[in-house]
């Protein structure tokens, strides 16, 4: 069964396992969550439960949200999100999703939205090779010939410097390492996506385990 969550990347520390060795994990800030909307096949084409995070004001939602949340019968909430699910009969409006929903061991998906890094070269962007750094050459870090010397233009989807990071990333196949639900945490072994304080979206992952 599919099932996921919103949460905040807190930030990354070590815990030690009962051989003594540190293993690096990230803290992450999972739910509470609660479902908004049953999106179904008879009424909108596909199965998907639209879930809330991290309560606001209500004088800082727009007047639509604003009504959209009282149909629910829910406050409202910064981050209004869907997660596509193959099986929902199981959940509520109004319904919470803490962060027990997974437990230690289990591998999971998580999607962020990676750092900023502003405009970068090819070197950085895309690990291109640098040229010769002796005084006499002129091509140190420069991206070199494009290759389009029969159409004369430039082909695209062409690697070249530009403005790097601020995408959507997933990372497949991370273990959870230890769940609180009494504090809604999750430590999960390594990295994850963005910056600290980052909406995540986390799920079971597709490659099972």
């Amino acid at each position: 069964m599919r099932k996921g969550i919103l949460g905040k990347k807190i930030g990354m520390t070590q815990i030690f396992d009962e051989a003594g060795r540190a293993i690096p994990v990230t803290v992450v800030q999972a739910g509470p969550c609660v479902v908004i909307q049953k999106k179904t096949v008879a009424t909108d084409g596909y199965e998907a439960l639209q879930v809330g995070f991290e309560p606001v004001k209500e004088k800082k939602v727009n007047k639509p949200l604003r009504g959209h949340f009282s149909k629910a019968g829910v406050n409202p909430f910064r981050y209004v999100r869907e997660l596509r699910l193959e099986d929902i009969k199981d959940y509520q409006v109004g319904q919470e999703i803490k962060a027990d929903i997974f437990s230690p061991g289990e591998k999971v998906d998580v999607t962020g939205i990676s750092k900023g890094k502003g405009f970068a070269g090819g070197i950085k962007r895309h690990g291109f090779h640098r040229g010769p750094m002796e005084h006499g050459s002129k091509y140190h870090r420069r991206p070199g010939s494009l290759a389009a010397k029969g159409p004369a233009r430039v082909f695209k989807g062409r690697r070249l410097p530009g403005h790097m990071g601020a995408e959507r990333v997933t990372v497949l196949g991370l273990e959870v390492i230890k769940n609180d639900p009494e504090r809604n945490l999750l430590l999960i072994k390594g990295s994850v996506p963005g910056p600290r304080q980052g909406l995540l979206v986390i799920k079971n992952s597709v490659k099972g385990g």
